[in-house]
């Protein structure tokens, strides 16, 4: 399991005490639900704190074609035999580390039911193909992500696999705060990685006058990282931010107004651009 240990401390900065919660979670052996946008640093979260508590960390990315089996294992024929491979859940559960379910509500229902005898007072996993009934590590944590604003009636988690869980709910973080990540991921100068943080806290009020979703702070760290290979930061925002976010030509330009407000001579008021979004919308 050693090559599932992060090697490196991945770089996060802390918005609150989650980091307190989660080892709480972990010594309590309370299994974690984290909520949050896409892009707000969920991830990177577990990487940090997997390396902090010296854990392995064991990662599935949820879809709609994951089965049970690509969880808990299958037999596999190698050298003339057959032999039982774990999957990622029953490794974790098996040497003990944390299992990652990124995004869980990909996943089909009747997979997921697999976790419910492990998130319980029994901390078991039962193998069907091989008839072992597995008692999990002391070092086992199970832990989900998904993104609430993606949920639907078809995607959501039953409620009997909520109510197994305590929760992290994450948000985009304040501009002080979202200042701090994009320079310590970019070394870009603190006067600009705190323009991009008011930039993209306004492209965010944009959310629900064409936008789906408001900007994430990796695309403002992308931003960035353009800016430092060359781009002027209003071509970096178009690029890694406005082409990616809309395609609407209306909700595009929008987007990029909020950007030449931070970083052009375009002399706007920031309303300006959420009133063009909301006239297209209508």
């Amino acid at each position: 399991m050693s090559k599932f240990k992060p090697r490196n401390r991945p770089n996060y900065v802390l918005q609150d005490d989650e980091d307190v919660v989660f080892s709480a979670a972990f010594r309590a052996r309370i299994p974690l639900i984290l909520k949050g946008p896409t892009g707000c640093g969920k991830t990177r979260f577990i990487e940090n704190m997997a390396y902090r508590l010296s854990l392995p960390l064991v990662t599935v990315s949820c879809h709609e074609d994951l089965t049970a089996a690509d969880l808990v294992g299958r037999f596999l024929f190698k050298d003339n035999e057959t032999i039982w491979q774990d999957g990622p859940l029953t490794l974790a559960v098996r040497h003990g580390g944390i299992c990652y379910l990124d995004e869980i509500v990909e996943a089909r229902k009747d997979t997921t039911v697999i976790i419910h005898s492990l998130t319980d007072d029994r901390r078991m996993l039962y193998i069907d193909k091989t008839g072992e009934v597995l008692r999990a590590h002391p070092d086992f944590m199970m832990v989900l992500s998904y993104n609430p604003g993606y949920q639907s009636i078809v995607k959501d988690l039953k409620h009997s696999t909520k109510q197994r869980f305590a929760s992290l709910n994450f948000t985009h973080p304040e501009v002080d705060v979202e200042t701090k990540i994009i320079r310590s991921e970019t070394g870009l100068p603190e006067d600009e990685c705190r323009k991009l943080a008011e930039m993209g806290s306004k492209i965010r009020q944009l959310k629900g006058f064409g936008l789906d979703e408001g900007v994430s702070s990796r695309l403002l760290v992308y931003v960035a990282r353009l800016m430092k290979c060359g781009l002027e930061p209003v071509k970096a925002t178009l690029h890694a931010v406005s082409q990616t976010l809309a395609d609407e030509t209306a909700i595009l330009e929008s987007v990029q107004d909020i950007a030449k407000l931070y970083f052009g001579n375009i002399m706007k008021e920031p309303g300006n651009a959420q009133n063009k979004a909301g006239k297209n919308r209508e």
